[in-house]
Formats: structure tokens, sequence, C-alpha cells
């Protein structure tokens, strides 16, 4: 019964959010042809604003499954909520071995999997240093990852939307799916970790126009360091 309600949970708010989205912006989806159509699936993506999982979601021709912070689960009805759409908790900023866990079985599975490695939104300021777990869990577990770009939600205000679609200045957005892809192999150094984590995040900037790029960039890779340690102090 509880699966049956989270299946028709999930479709209603995925259908609702894919048409608000194309009533109240101007979106437009590229890549669509690049999603595999079946088999385990890392999906990455950039995060500006809160809606930003929903849209992939209401977008992504498969059922995914994604981390959520944990704090999304302490009242019952959010927990209810998040359950439903098959978000799962991760302790951030920490070796949550649960949450790998979690992350692993769904994959073994053959399921999407949708991960946001900056950990917090950018607000648009450009991409933060990516946290490690994405790349932990894609080297564990050695599955295709699909890049995924979203611009504009950060200029998305819940306080004007309705206005904006009234005099027609709808926000635009556009939500672009890239080229499937696998991890290079590499030599069993310490930083593997932190170079798969670059890798995977340049494709994810290649997405983005280079307003929207932040550490991943045109930057040297010492700036990327500095700039990682800096976001977690």
């Amino acid at each position: 019964m509880y699966q049956l309600t989270s299946k028709c949970v999930y479709a209603f708010l995925t259908f609702s959010v894919s048409r608000l989205a194309k009533i109240l912006t101007r979106i437009e989806i590229v890549g669509i042809e690049h999603i595999p159509k079946s088999g385990p699936l890392i999906l990455i993506c950039n995060h500006s604003h809160n809606v930003d999982p929903p849209l992939v979601g209401s977008f992504f021709s498969r059922t995914i499954y994604t981390m959520a912070k944990s704090e999304l689960f302490i009242n019952p009805l959010s927990r209810w909520l998040f359950r439903s759409v098959n978000a799962f908790p991760v302790e951030r900023l920490k070796a949550d071995l649960q949450a790998l866990r979690i992350a692993r079985t769904i994959l073994n599975q053959k399921k999407a999997l949708l991960l946001f490695p900056e950990g917090t939104r950018n607000h648009g300021k450009g991409l933060n240093p990516a946290l490690p777990g994405a790349a932990l869990i894609a080297l564990k577990t050695k599955s295709p990852i699909l890049p995924i770009g979203i611009s504009g939600t950060h200029l998305i205000s819940w306080k004007s939307i309705w206005f904006l679609w009234l005099i027609n200045r709808r926000p635009k957005l556009i939500i672009e799916f890239g080229e499937p892809f696998e991890l290079p192999q590499m030599n069993k150094e310490q930083d593997i970790v932190e170079k798969s984590t670059d890798y995977m995040m340049r494709k994810v900037a290649d997405l983005l126009s280079e307003r929207y790029r932040g550490v991943y960039g045109e930057k040297t890779k010492n700036q990327i360091v500095v700039a990682r340690a800096t976001s977690r102090k």
C-alpha cells in the first residue's frame, strides 16, 4: 500500500511541477536523447535553488532517487513527503555511511540516483567546490554518470513569479542533459577522489555559461583547492 501511495504521489508531483514550470517560466529542455533508458545511472547537477531537484525529476524520463539534507526529514509531514518522492537523508559534511550504502543499493538495482555534489545552493553565483560523496559513490559502483546543468532557477522568487507571469516577464530556465560518461582510470593516488570530483564537476560546468561555472571555470587547480578550503571553514 505504501509503495502504491508513493508512486501516486511521485507521479502527481512530477506532473504538477512540469505543468507549472511550463506555465510560469520559459523553460527549455536540452539533451533528452542523452538519457539512458535503463541501467544504473548517477545524475550530477549544479544547485542554485530549492526547485532544482523537483525540476530535474519532473523532466527526467525515468524515476529517480535522490539524497536530501537530513534536516528535511525531522518533521513527520515533510519526512513522509520526501520519502514519497524517493528521497533519503544524508548528513552533509560528514562521512554518512548509511546514506552511501543506500546509494550503492539503488545503483545495484539499476536505478537512477540524483546527486547535487555542491551540497548546498550557490544562488546563481557559480559552482561551489564539490563535496567528495558523489565521486566516492561513482568510484565504488563504477556507474555511468550523466551531467546536468540548470540555468536561471536563481531568478525564481515565490513572491513575484505570479506577477511576472501576468505581465509576461517569465524567467528563462534551461535544463541541459549532457552525454553520459565514466570516470577515467587513474593511478591509485591519495587524491584520486579529489581528481575524480574535479573531473565530474567540469562536465557539469561545460553545460553552463561561463558566469555560472564558478570554481570550475577558467581557474587553475591551486585556485580550486584554495576555494574548496575556504568554503568549508
